[in-house]
């Protein structure tokens, strides 16, 4: 098994461009590794529906880095080695890919990734959605949602579940544009 690094974003508002806290779990050898969350100053407003949302402030976030300085600080090595994975991944990877243009980061051109709710349709087809909070309830996985450490930490263990059940990560690897912001086509399975 390969080392994944899973992760969540939380945005301030509408245009998905900024974070203002992301969550990452760590899988390799079948188990989590390492688990951390950190709030990130976006460097921009706040729609009161992302507030609603996720709960937190533009006060909350004062005093954090910013994505450069988180990237640089921490996120830059443990992303580069492994595949990345999320619960409805394009939406994750479009944020990490707005960001990295965002702060003029060049990082690499592609990623590849996962997506666990594709995963989830497979190995638990009998759900009636593969949303976070109904995935994380029906196995019996603990959920704070929309905190971006839980929403990564329970995306891990449905991941976790997913192979349990006899579904290959390797059949679900996609990989992402970086520069262009899209999944590239014709790509799928491979790994």
């Amino acid at each position: 098994m390969s080392r994944y690094v899973v992760f969540d974003t939380e945005t301030p508002n509408s245009r998905n461009d900024r974070m203002c806290q992301i969550g990452v779990s760590v899988v390799e050898n079948g188990r989590i590794t390492e688990s951390f969350v950190r709030l990130v100053d976006p460097e921009c407003d706040f729609a009161a529906f992302n507030v609603m949302l996720h709960g937190i402030t533009p006060e909350a976030t004062y005093g954090s880095p910013c994505f450069a300085e988180l990237w640089r600080g921490e996120l830059e090595d443990v992303f580069s080695e492994g595949v990345l994975v999320a619960h409805n991944a394009p939406f994750d990877m479009a944020v990490l890919s707005k960001c990295l243009r965002a702060y003029g980061i060049r990082w690499r051109e592609r990623a590849p990734y996962i997506d666990t709710v594709r995963m989830a349709r497979q190995a638990f087809p009998s759900l009636p959605n593969h949303k976070l909070d109904t995935l994380s309830a029906a196995l019996g996985i603990e959920l704070d949602h929309h905190d971006a450490g839980s929403d990564a930490e329970a995306c891990a263990r449905i991941f976790l579940a997913s192979i349990e059940c006899g579904t290959e990560p390797g059949a679900f690897l996609r990989e992402y544009d970086l520069l262009r912001c899209s999944t590239l086509k014709g790509v799928a399975g491979r790994g």
